[in-house]
């Protein structure tokens, strides 16, 4: 299994339907698991797909509609009844941390973790989340109120050693990191040894953006210009094309569209209208525009 991989618990739009859920994304990165957004149902969903809620330590709501955030109530309330401990960060905007701690003191006063806000500023994101090997970044999105999409992007990976050079050459072991890092190896005599000679490229870092609720707008494209895997919402089909900007969302051809033009290897789409019954119709319609395009559908986990 991928020690990177996005698992979609939810890709319905507004109005929930035997079909789908509303909007909820569980990222795992090696020991890690965070959610973004968390719309209703959520809990549950992560249960049926064997996604354990007592890992997840970093919540990121996209914007404060309904079908995104509702499910985080009860989320949290059951996260307390299980004794989860540590801490769990809320990544939201002002409105969002003043409207969730009033919720929480009604159902949930009493709560054995520690509950953090991290505040974004919609008109101003930036690096919201950052450890040693992986970063997360919010850029903004054009809906009908404050929305933000992010990006959950691997840092630069070091370079593998060649150990057959290594032995060469006599590489003390405490040398090793600094190769890794991309230093040349400087002998007891002077002697330069060029990190190329003693060290192999290192793994691609790979990038995964979500494209929450958005009408179609280049920028986007030049926010996530360069990832690997991009969800984009599709709430419409071409025959709905009328609706979509008027309502803040995009069309699966639009997606696509700000797929190719960052330059992405893969899109999802997703956040389907109660109106679509099949996403055969969006897939066909989005791959005319770029070539690779996954229809998201809940329990599907895509490995990065």
């Amino acid at each position: 299994m991928s020690y990177f991989s996005v698992t979609i618990l939810g890709c319905g739009s507004a109005t929930p339907t035997l079909r789908h859920n509303p909007s909820a994304q569980l990222v795992t990165y090696r020991q890690q698991a965070m959610l973004i957004d968390c719309g209703e149902g959520t809990q549950l969903q992560l249960r049926r797909y064997g996604c354990s809620f007592a890992k997840i330590t970093h919540i990121f709501l996209s914007h404060l509609h309904g079908d995104h955030f509702l499910g985080l109530p009860g989320l949290l309330s059951t996260m307390a009844l299980h004794d989860v401990g540590g801490t769990v960060t809320i990544h939201t905007f002002a409105e969002g941390a003043t409207l969730i701690r009033n919720i929480l003191d009604l159902v949930c006063r009493d709560r054995p973790y520690t509950l953090k806000f991290d505040i974004i500023d919609p008109k101003n994101p930036g690096i919201v989340y950052s450890d040693s090997q992986l970063e997360v970044e919010a850029f903004p999105l054009y809906h009908r109120v404050p929305c933000v999409g992010y990006i959950f992007r691997e840092k630069p990976k070091k370079r593998h050693i060649n150990g057959e050079a290594a032995k060469f050459y006599g590489v003390p072991h405490y040398a090793m990191e600094s190769l890794r890092e991309g230093a040349d190896l400087v002998l007891p005599d002077g002697r330069v040894i060029a990190n190329s000679l003693l060290t192999k490229d290192p793994d691609k870092a790979m990038s995964y953006a979500y494209c929450s609720d958005t009408t179609f707008d280049p920028r986007v494209a030049e926010a996530i210009h360069g990832v690997d895997v991009v969800y984009h919402e599709a709430t419409y089909g071409d025959d709905m094309e009328h609706k979509a900007k008027p309502r803040g969302h995009s069309t699966a051809r639009q997606a696509a569209r700000i797929a190719a033009m960052a330059e992405a290897s893969k899109l999802v789409i997703g956040h389907y209208s109660k109106t679509v019954e099949s996403t055969d119709s969006l897939v066909a319609e989005a791959t005319e525009e770029f070539p690779l395009v996954i229809a998201a559908n809940e329990g599907l986990t895509i490995e990065l």
